[in-house]
């Protein structure tokens, strides 16, 4: 089978980090064309905007949708209208509505649409669901903390209405929570911390249940210097579960189980990649529910003007 003819629209930081040597690594695709209003990728041709690229590169089949998440609904739109596959950086909309709308539109145009939650392909992830899915578990705490000046410096759209804040990190834990809990969990209360001057949260606590009441506790904060927490620690019937890093590493009872180098990005464009030729879409919308849940139920409070 021929390599699939791919562009990617939104040339930043993510694409030349991850996507670009993912897509170098993935014999199922060749890289055709970009859009952006700024960025370029040496040796491919590049557009200001999805329209013009579609309309002089007919013949692209797949598009990865890089902009920030206010502007990718009406991208998403055109892409499917030309009868591409579309890849959808996470989140995968700034509302479920938008996402929802385009899935039906996927599956009218029998096209493939991919919400890419990066975090459930790290590398110890399936085994702590398969850990978690042998025992009971009986209380679930998220520590996902880390320091924004370092990972979105002067990126203005994440404080934006719809931009998430500190929901851009920390719908990557929600992410593994709905992939390695063996059952549900509901959001029941919640607290977000805004910056006066900032139209998305800094901070939030989240306190889930699933129906037979076991307690999944989460904080987000990107106020974190120093060391980063990315970890999700689980008190079971088999002992004390702890998923570190991001989902890197994996420990029993203080002993470690698993670890592997990180292939996130790889996996997403292998799974990608499978979709389009099953003739299938991968959208699932639990984590962005969540977010969703939070903004809906949780109590605001404000903190002091946040400066880069």
């Amino acid at each position: 089978m021929a390599a699939i003819r791919l562009a990617i629209v939104g040339v930043g930081k993510i694409v030349r980090d991850q996507h670009l040597p993912a897509i170098a690594g993935n014999p199922d695709f060749s890289l055709f064309a970009t859009a952006s209003r700024h960025g370029t990728v040496d040796g491919v041709p590049a557009y200001t905007s999805i329209e013009a690229m579609l309309e002089a590169v007919p013949e692209i089949e797949a598009v990865s949708l890089c902009m920030p998440p206010q502007y990718r609904y009406d991208a998403a739109r055109v892409a499917l209208d030309r009868g591409c596959h579309v890849f959808l950086e996470k989140p995968p909309g700034a509302t479920l509505s938008e996402v929802q709308d385009l899935t039906r539109l996927a599956t009218a145009k029998r096209r493939s649409l991919f919400a890419s939650w990066h975090s459930r392909y790290a590398p110890a992830v399936e085994a702590a669901r398969a850990f978690l899915s042998s025992g009971d578990v009986h209380s679930v705490r998220i520590n996902w903390k880390e320091d924004v000046r370092h990972w979105h410096p002067n990126q203005e759209w994440i404080w934006a209405a719809g931009g998430l804040g500190v929901f851009d990190p920390g719908i990557n834990a929600l992410s593994i929570m709905t992939h390695i809990l063996p059952r549900p969990a509901f959001l029941t209360a919640a607290e977000l911390t805004f910056p006066e001057n900032r139209d998305a949260p800094i901070a939030a606590t989240l306190s889930f249940r699933d129906h037979a009441g076991m307690p999944v506790e989460a904080e987000f904060d990107w106020r974190q210097t120093g060391k980063q927490s990315w970890d999700i620690i689980a008190a079971t019937s088999k002992g004390e579960m702890v998923l570190s890093e991001g989902g890197a590493k994996l420990a029993i009872d203080g002993k470690p189980v698993f670890s592997a180098p990180e292939q996130e990005y790889p996996e997403l464009y292998r799974r990608f990649a499978a979709i389009i030729k099953a003739g299938q879409s991968d959208v699932d919308l639990a984590p962005l529910t969540h977010v969703a849940d939070a903004f809906m139920l949780g109590k605001r409070k404000f903190t002091e003007a946040f400066h880069d």
